[in-house]
């Protein structure tokens, strides 16, 4: 029997509803804050995203497209909220247009914030039920439980939503059933305590995604590629557990998914930082195996078990840095296909400079925005305070980057944290105040 070649990042995946990606490397979703004040898509989307098209990886995630402009995950969210006007499907389609100039594919990823909608959006957000996010500060108000018939609309709307990102030119979509977002929180047993046939058992947590994915797949026809991002855990005491991750993705397989990311983490417990080659949590290293740390990322462990029980395409962001760690992953079936985050909000081109050997691993900016290096190692435990400011602080100098490539043409990697986080703070004040409702 001939030995089968194990797969590079170089080389193309082919997906069961028939389409191919060039190569493995995906850029993962990262929030732009980039909309109008009407949570329209701008230049700003298009210049960025015509870098990230010319800079080689075979699929671009977009940020989160909100599918409800009264719950989004931030003011500068695109969001698409019933008819668009032709203004609106103009604007998307410059955007998916930039973001494909290279011959790639570009997913529209969609969300609702549901809980971890900010106040600066609206300080009546909903939810599975009324619980309200755990975090310091008064950035988050105390959601209202979902009706039924609500429940019914949200599956409308990413639906419809699919649909306006086929007819605008994006080449797939993704559900964001990760990190504490709506559909995430349903899944969760800690968050949804619904008695109703939207809670209770994983069955009736998962209907709302499954329903949605069914729902999307009927408006965007068979030959469509459809993702969702999936939780493999919650970190979190009472919440979702890999086992109810693997169950769930064995299901999402059933409906015809044509590639599942892997993620994990919540705002309360922001594992998605650690992640992505930060360190915040010093339980996460002295609990990693050391397999992991080898291989660099952090939910390669948790897609291998998944990996057990389906044969959905996997796609595992968080962490990659180097192409040997890449390649080992996906030469070992845990992952098949690999996600880019940070480095490419400085980097644009980083996928093409590991594909031509130029580079052998990607810069490290993460590094140097950390308080306390010693904590990378976990020989000591810094409070949860300060462990919040260095997670959500690094990830506020990543997406201040994205800001600066969008509306400047460049980032800024010398940039401070302490600045950036300001500024970036500051845009996003001023794009709350500015939202049109």
């Amino acid at each position: 029997m001939a030995e089968t070649t194990p797969p590079t990042i170089a080389t193309p995946l082919d997906l069961p509803c028939g389409a191919r990606l060039s190569n493995r490397l995906a850029k993962g979703a990262m929030t732009e804050g980039l909309a109008d004040p009407l949570n329209q898509a701008t230049d700003g989307h298009v210049a960025l995203y015509r870098k990230w098209s010319e800079g080689g990886a075979g699929m671009l995630l977009t940020g989160n497209v909100q599918i409800d402009r009264r719950y989004m995950e931030r003011p500068g969210n695109v969001a698409i909220d019933g008819p668009q006007s032709n203004e609106a499907k103009s604007r998307l389609a410059a955007f998916a247009e930039a973001g494909t100039i290279a011959g790639n594919h570009l997913w529209m990823q969609l969300s609702h914030g549901g809980r971890q909608t900010p106040v600066s959006v609206n300080k009546h957000p909903v939810s599975a039920s009324e619980q309200q996010v755990a975090l310091p500060g008064k950035n988050f108000g105390k959601p209202r439980a979902l009706t039924h018939d609500e429940i019914l609309d949200v599956i409308d709307r990413f639906a419809k939503a699919a649909a306006v990102a086929k007819e605008t030119g994006f080449t797939g979509v993704q559900l964001h059933g990760a990190h504490g977002y709506l559909l995430s929180q349903f899944l969760s047993p800690d968050v949804n305590q619904r008695t109703d046939e939207w809670g209770g058992s994983l069955e009736n947590r998962a209907k709302l995604l499954l329903m949605s994915v069914r729902a999307v797949r009927e408006a965007v026809g068979p030959d469509f590629p459809i993702s969702a991002k999936l939780n493999s855990t919650d970190f979190q005491k009472g919440g979702f557990s890999t086992e109810d991750s693997i169950t769930v993705a064995q299901w999402l397989e059933q409906e015809g998914l044509d590639l599942l990311e892997v993620s994990g983490g919540t705002y309360e417990s922001p594992k998605m930082l650690a992640g992505d080659g930060l360190t915040i949590d010093a339980e996460r290293t002295q609990t990693m195996r050391p397999s992991t740390i080898a291989r660099e990322a952090y939910f390669l462990d948790y897609a291998n078990e998944i990996r057990g029980a389906t044969k959905l395409p996997l796609l595992v962001t968080g962490g990659f840095r180097s192409t040997e760690g890449m390649n080992a992953a996906l030469a070992s079936g845990a992952a098949d296909a690999i996600g880019i985050g940070r480095p490419m909000c400085v980097e644009t081109d980083l996928p093409t400079q590991l594909l031509e050997g130029k580079i052998a691993e990607a810069p490290r900016y993460e590094d140097n925005l950390i308080l306390g290096k010693g904590w990378l190692l976990g020989q000591n435990s810094p409070s949860k305070l300060v462990r919040l400011i260095n997670g959500m602080g690094a990830a506020n100098w990543f997406m201040y980057q994205l800001l600066l490539q969008g509306r400047e043409g460049k980032p800024n990697p010398d940039l401070g944290l302490f600045t950036a986080f300001r500024r970036l703070q500051a845009d996003d004040n001023a794009a709350g105040k500015a939202l049109q409702r």
